[in-house]
């Protein structure tokens, strides 16, 4: 299986620039280089939105937004499946933060609305109304689809061992695991920037260890990972926190970057490749190919 990881710093509410730099960085890519293309979360409205009132303007309709009609575009012209997240409001009013998979036809393959929502989420959505996603999209087979904080233990209040995500994508033994992702880093800007090109090491252990079971099942063929993270920094704080500052003095948050996607079985985490925290470009993965990177997995304590 092809696949492409889309990792750029979108700037918060500025979507057609955003746009505009997605396709930059896809210049070049050529029809049939890809079975899937996987953009982060919000991926051209940005993230950190403080409140209902400042995302408002930019919500979109259910999979029929700017956000969809690019991946429609794209995925035609790359005769891939593109999932791209979006911030969605339904004809009854509800909002969500979604993924939607469109398949080359035009057709959406699938629309996953994000389950565990972060802080920021709170201020302006509501969490998904069907659980964590798995079922078959296109040509890709069954997949496990998430969003960011979907890893985490829900709210953060349950037990770190319910692993609600990973025992999900285990119980579904799909072979497939797909995420969309605006990841937080505790970097500060200036350690972002003198860095760019490393991957952030503390937030990958974290990602794996977040996906124990599913590292550590007996899943024959093992299973293939896709982590599509953001980079870049964007103003404001989380639920009033401050996550640093920029140069200017500005109170800003930071994001991991380092989108990856590797394959996991009995323990062994074989990384394909991977990105560094600012690096803006796209991943692109053969999985027929031998991975570049070996890990052996410790257990949780």
């Amino acid at each position: 299986m092809k696949i492409g990881c889309l990792q750029f710093a979108p700037k918060l509410g500025q979507v057609n620039e955003n746009i505009r730099r997605a396709d930059d960085l896809l210049e070049g890519t050529l029809s049939s280089e890809l079975d899937l293309l996987v953009l982060p979360e919000l991926a051209f409205s940005g993230y950190n939105f403080p409140n209902l009132k400042a995302i408002t303007p930019l919500l979109e309709p259910t999979s029929a937004g700017i956000s969809s009609e690019w991946a429609r575009r794209t995925a035609a012209r790359l005769n891939c499946i593109v999932a791209v997240g979006y911030p969605e409001i339904t004809p009854e009013g509800r909002r969500y933060n979604t993924v939607v998979s469109i398949s080359p036809d035009g057709t959406v393959a699938a629309s996953y609305r994000k389950s565990f929502l972060y802080y920021t989420d709170e201020t302006w959505a509501s969490e998904g109304d069907t659980g964590f996603y798995n079922g078959a999209i296109g040509s890709l087979g069954q997949v496990c689809m998430g969003i960011c904080m979907d890893i985490n233990p829900r709210r953060f209040e349950a037990p770190w061992s319910a692993y609600e995500f990973a025992n999900h994508c285990v119980d579904s033994d799909a072979p497939l695991v797909v995420l969309s992702m605006a990841w937080l880093t505790r970097l500060l800007p200036q350690q972002l920037l003198a860095t760019s090109t490393q991957p952030d090491l503390e937030t990958l252990n974290y990602w794996l260890e977040r996906f124990m079971p599913v590292v550590q099942s007996e899943r024959e063929g093992g299973t293939v990972m896709v982590m599509a993270n953001r980079c870049g920094t964007e103003p404001g704080m989380v639920a009033g926190v401050s996550q640093g500052v920029d140069d200017e003095g500005n109170e800003v948050v930071g994001y991991a970057g380092t989108s990856c996607v590797l394959t996991v079985e009995q323990g062994e985490i074989r990384i394909f490749d991977i990105l560094g925290k600012g690096e803006e470009r796209l991943l692109r993965v053969d999985t027929t190919e031998p991975p570049q990177f070996a890990l052996r997995a410790r257990a949780s304590a």
